[in-house]
């Protein structure tokens, strides 16, 4: 059972990964790839700590969920303030890169 749950997040921990490096020309699924890096970390913690009776992992990723609307807020700030200056949200075309 524990083993099929952390199959289940392993595989959403690489289609998190795949969505960043695939999709690099938009903040919002970069952002939206880092949510779900940090889901699929938090889902190993409470399902770990569950089987093993210990409190520590679901307080780690009380933690972690903080932390990660911290980021969220702070990276969907920085795309309105690129769309407010720029005029779109391109990673390529605001940073000079190549396609």
């Amino acid at each position: 059972m524990l083993f099929s749950q952390i199959a289940i997040n392993f595989s959403l921990y690489i289609g998190a990964l795949l969505s960043i490096f695939l999709n690099r020309k938009n903040f919002i699924s970069v952002l939206i790839g880092m949510e779900l890096l940090l889901l699929s970390i938090n889902l190993n913690f409470i399902f770990i700590s569950f089987y093993l009776n210990d409190i520590s992992g679901y307080i780690f990723s009380i933690f972690i969920l903080a932390i990660a609307a911290a980021e969220s807020a702070i990276g969907l700030s920085l795309i309105v303030i690129f769309y407010r200056y720029i005029g779109n949200i391109s990673m390529y075309q605001n940073f000079g890169l190549r396609d």
